[in-house]
């Protein structure tokens, strides 16, 4: 027999403090928007008109919302489950905080004592109001609204596991874990660092491209309103801390002034420097290992001002720039649903005609990030966006700069110098352009040639023409600094015969796969069962 004595000491878990904001979700009320607006006019002594400089207009309005609305406190606020309070619950709290008050101003043993019976009652209504709504629950669980309940609760206690805010400890590049602070941050940052500043090898383009010299517009107020109209509330602000409810809030002012610095923008050519920075925020694409940086998507927060200015750019370069019938991603009017339907039309028309139909899902690595900048600024051109618009995308990405934020606090800032922004506004567009011209020599007309956005899928007679047209596009967008991923490439026979064999991308088989799309696709030509979003 062993006898021995331990004292265990229990680290206390450490609170996730975040940064200090100020408390814009106030101004959905209307009473402190107008206050906002009056005590706006006063630190502008008594002006309607804001100033015309961005520097100083910005930090009044910060200073100016620090006074009316207040500052967050900089502690993380805890998850608790309350969607099993009631009346009852409350009403019981509410008097034993009433209680403890008067305890701690007069500590008579009456106080004291009612104090206690209050605590008491307290937890009997808890367990009470508990007990109630787990039993309703659970026999709602056979219906479908009953469902629905344990999916979200399901998928709240999923998310608060692998939400970057509460996973703390994460993996460096060779496994080991990684779990000081420093090192933690230092593991974020050397991730994205080098995620968005490598390209991929390509090919140095030898061939030119005419640019479109000509006069541009003048930004029209009516071309703001539309911008902010299509903006929406409650969203995380960037770096400059100002977000798209102040300029809401403050109506034809807000339209006057960033009219006259959108005008001024357009004319320099160059941005206020706080727009170039923003925060990288990681989310977990909800696949693989929690603690591994590759299986987490970045999310840049930028200013939503320069989102404005993103908007009103995009609206222009929409009216100019036409883009293939077979991109279906980001276009007006069209949705992931319409390029589903076509893919579906065209399978059922084989299975009922009793031909094989062969599709190829082409995946892109890292699609958004491994653009080269060089490509975009060419793809410009070649879609005859005039050359004013090219050096205002171009100033847009020029010297940008971002930090991560993660669970143990934010990295250093460090440059970033490829690819698009993931969050911006005009992103998707641009990306869009870049497909457009990368594939024009490859692409067929639709629906043997489907794209939504990054995701494309191939179609064809016979395996071989399939094998063919995927070798033809691998070639045209690597050599462009493009990456087609080979182990999330997929092939699908539709009304497969037998010995129909597989397809193959440069000497590798390519998964064979039954279902695309959860079910929404398979390979026997039916519709399947679509899956359900809770």
């Amino acid at each position: 027999m062993v006898v021995c004595r331990m004292t265990l000491m229990v680290c206390k878990t450490k609170t996730s403090k975040i940064e200090k904001k100020n408390k814009w979700w106030k101004l959905k009320k209307e009473e402190c928007c107008e206050e906002f607006r009056q005590k706006l006019r006063q630190a502008l002594g008594g002006q309607v008109v804001l100033p015309d400089d961005w520097e100083t207009t910005a930090e009044v309005i910060r200073e100016t919302g620090r006074k009316v609305l207040g500052v967050s406190s900089g502690r993380r606020k805890e998850d608790k489950e309350t969607w099993w309070w009631n009346e009852e619950v409350q009403d019981s709290i509410q008097r034993k905080r009433l209680a403890k008050k008067k305890w701690d101003m007069d500590r008579t043993e009456e106080n004291r004592q009612e104090y206690k019976e209050l605590q008491h009652r307290v937890k009997r209504e808890v367990s009470k109001a508990k007990q109630k709504a787990y039993e309703e629950l659970y026999t709602r669980l056979d219906t479908r609204e009953g469902e629905k309940d344990l999916y979200r609760l399901a998928r709240q206690r999923d998310r608060d596991g692998k939400d970057v805010q509460q996973v703390r400890v994460i993996k460096d590049r060779d496994g080991r874990v990684l779990t000081s602070e420093e090192s933690v941050q230092r593991r974020w940052k050397e991730y994205f660092e080098e995620l968005m500043n490598e390209e991929n090898e390509r090919e140095k383009r030898v061939e030119g491209v005419n640019s479109v010299e000509q006069k541009v517009d003048k930004i029209r107020k009516d071309e703001v309103r539309k911008a902010l109209k299509r903006m929406k509330s409650g969203k995380a602000v960037g770096p400059d801390d100002i977000p798209v409810e102040v300029w809401k809030c403050l109506g034809e002012a807000a339209v006057e002034f960033l009219s006259s610095l959108f005008n001024r923008v357009l004319e320099s050519e160059r941005m206020p420097e706080e727009w170039r920075r923003s925060v990288l925020v990681p989310i977990f694409k909800n696949k693989g290992d929690v603690q591994s940086c590759s299986n987490y998507r970045g999310i840049k927060l930028m200013s939503h001002t320069m989102k404005l200015w993103e908007r009103v750019v995009e609206a222009r370069l929409r009216k100019v720039v036409e883009i293939c019938e077979q991109q279906y991603g980001f276009m007006p009017r069209k949705s992931t649903t319409d390029a589903i339907f076509a893919l579906r039309v065209l399978m059922e028309k084989y299975r009922d005609g009793q031909r094989e139909l062969h599709c190829v899902f082409v995946d892109l690595e890292k699609a958004y990030d491994r653009v080269p900048r060089e490509e975009l600024w060419y793809c410009m051109r070649k879609s005859g966006v005039a050359e004013k618009y090219v050096r205002v995308v171009q100033d847009m990405y020029e010297r940008s700069r971002t930090v991560v934020r993660c669970a143990v606090g934010q990295t250093e800032e460090f440059k970033v110098e490829v690819g698009l922004h993931q969050g911006s506004a005009l992103s998707p567009f641009l990306f869009a352009i870049v497909m457009d011209q990368l594939s024009e020599e490859v692409r067929q007309e639709s629906p043997w040639t489907i794209m939504f956005a990054d995701d494309i899928v191939i179609c064809s007679e016979s395996r071989e023409q399939v094998e063919e047209n995927l070798e033809r596009w691998r070639f045209a967008l690597e050599r462009r600094g493009m990456k087609v991923s080979h182990s999330k490439t997929e092939y699908m026979c539709v009304n497969e015969r037998e010995g129909s064999g597989t397809v193959r991308l440069q000497g590798e088989e390519v998964k064979k796969v039954q279902e695309y799309l959860g079910s929404t696709v398979q390979s026997n030509g039916e519709c399947g069962k679509e899956r359900q979003c809770h």
